[in-house]
C-alpha cells in the first residue's frame, strides 16, 4: 500500500504577536490558508527506512541529518504513540523553499502524520494524535487541518473557517532564508491586540478590506530590518496589476499578494517571473 500525501504551504494573511509565555514561547492570533501550493509526500511499508528527497527545493537540505527532518521525527513520534515499530520509504518532493514563513516543515510533518494515521486506522483528529503534533512543532496542528482556519495560543488553538469564499494568491520568495529566531528577536513590541471579530464579512471586497485595516504581521518590520530583501519583495508583488493587499506571510520571507480570482492570481504570477526571474513565485486559487 502506498500512500500519497499533499503538504500545503501554510500562508498567515494575519499574524497578530498578543503576548509571550514565561517559556519563551510567543501568544499569536492568526488567520491562516492554505494554497493549492505544496510539498509532495509519498510514504510506503519497507523492510528499511529510508527517506529521499527530490524536488527543485531538495538541494536546500543536501546534508541535513535525517534525524533532524521532521517527516522523519514523525515517523519516530508515532511509533512511540501507537506503541509498535514504523518502518517506511518516504519521498519527499520539495517544492516549498526553506526557512521562508510558509510552514514547508510543519507542512511535511503533519502529511507524514495523516498518511501514518491511514495506515495505522488511527483518527487523526484524535487528542492524542493532536497533542504529538504540537510537541513537533507550534505550526504542525494546523497544518494537520490543512483548511482555512483561526489559530491562536502559539498555534495550538485551531478553529476552521467555512471555507466559503475563494480568491487568488500569488506567493514569492526572493530565494534569502530568514531565520525566525532572528526575527522574533529583532520584535519591538509583543503585546498586541487580537484579530478583530469578523462576522458578517462574507463578501470578498469587504473581507481585503479588513484586512487591510483592521490586520497585519506583527512581524513584517521585523523582519524587513533583518532582511531588506522583504521589502523589495512586498514592493514588486504591490506593482503587479489586481492586486489587493500585499503582506508577508509568517516570519518570512515568503511574501504574498491577494486577487480576485485564482485566474488573476496566476497571470500576476508570470508577469513577476519574467520581471524577478531568479524569484520562487507560485499562485493558485485559496479558500478562506
Amino acid at each position: 500500500m502506498k500512500i500519497i500525501e499533499e503538504a500545503r504551504a501554510k500562508v498567515n494573511l494575519a499574524l497578530h504577536v498578543t503576548g509571550r509565555r514565561v517559556d519563551g514561547y510567543h501568544l499569536l492570533d492568526m488567520l491562516v490558508v492554505f494554497p493549492e501550493i505544496a510539498d509532495g509526500l509519498v510514504i510506503e511499508p519497507a523492510e528499511t527506512p529510508t527517506l529521499t528527497i527530490t524536488g527543485r527545493m531538495g538541494s536546500l537540505l543536501v546534508g541535513e541529518p535525517p534525524e533532524s527532518n521532521l517527516v522523519v521525527r514523525a515517523i519516530e513520534a508515532f511509533a512511540l504513540l501507537v506503541g509498535r515499530p514504523q518502518s517506511f520509504a518516504v519521498t519527499l518532493d520539495k517544492r516549498l523553499p526553506v526557512a521562508s514563513g510558509i510552514g514547508g516543515g510543519s507542512a511535511d510533518c503533519a502529511a507524514a502524520i495523516r498518511a501514518l494515521c491511514r495506515f495505522n486506522s488511527v483518527d487523526v483528529d484524535a487528542p492524542e494524535v493532536i497533542d504529538m503534533a504540537l510537541r513537533l512543532g507550534a505550526d504542525v496542528p494546523m497544518c494537520l487541518k490543512s483548511q482555512p482556519l483561526r489559530a491562536s495560543g502559539i498555534g495550538e488553538t485551531v478553529t476552521p473557517t467555512s471555507g466559503g469564499m475563494v480568491f487568488g494568491i500569488l506567493l514569492a520568495n526572493p530565494g534569502v532564508p530568514l531565520s525566525t529566531s532572528a526575527v522574533f528577536r529583532a520584535l519591538n513590541q509583543r503585546n498586541n491586540p487580537a484579530v478583530p471579530p469578523m462576522s458578517g464579512r462574507r463578501d470578498k471586497a469587504d473581507f481585503f478590506a479588513f484586512l487591510r485595516s483592521y490586520t497585519r504581521n506583527d512581524l513584517e518590520s521585523a523582519a524587513r530590518a533583518v532582511t531588506p530583501a522583504v521589502g523589495e519583495t512586498l514592493t514588486a508583488l504591490g506593482g503587479l496589476p489586481g492586486a489587493r493587499l500585499v503582506r508577508m506571510s509568517g516570519s518570512g520571507a515568503t511574501c504574498f499578494a491577494l486577487f480576485d480570482t485564482g485566474e488573476a492570481a496566476i497571470e500576476a504570477a508570470a508577469t513577476l517571473r519574467e520581471r524577478r526571474p531568479n524569484w520562487w513565485v507560485e499562485a493558485s486559487a485559496v479558500q478562506f
